[in-house]
């Protein structure tokens, strides 16, 4: 069973930046940060395999970057230019399967098999 911890969410005013930071107790192939607003499911924000394969969705590209440190089996996730859509929980999230079904489809929930808490993000206008 893997751990997951995530911090560093909080209040933001719109066009502000927040890092949020998630430590797991032991490494996995990959992971990736998820967000959810209530009534609605968890939207992929960023994903990583490795340290090297990242995918984002067209609408957060440019604004967030994730990045992981093997050395401590934390994952990141920079967010700049906040919005106040960006107003959400936010999970991290960790699997193992290989790069190649990873790859298919890196940010559906059902990829990832050990999840966080969540952090709340808030961004006000």
């Amino acid at each position: 069973q893997v751990q997951l911890v995530e911090s560093g969410g909080g209040s933001v005013q719109a066009g502000g930046s927040l890092r949020l930071s998630c430590t797991a107790s032991i490494f996995t192939n990959y992971m990736a940060w998820f967000r959810q607003v209530p009534g609605k499911g968890r939207e992929g924000v960023a994903g990583i395999y490795g340290a090297q394969w990242m995918r984002y969705p067209d609408s957060m590209k440019g604004r967030f970057t994730i990045s992981r440190d093997y050395a401590t089996n934390t994952l990141y996730l920079q967010m700049n230019s906040l919005q106040v859509e960006d107003t959400a929980m936010y999970y991290c999230a960790a699997g193992n399967s290989a790069r190649a079904a990873w790859i298919d489809a890196p940010l559906v929930p059902g990829k990832y098999e050990f999840w966080g808490q969540g952090t709340q993000v808030t961004v006000s206008s």
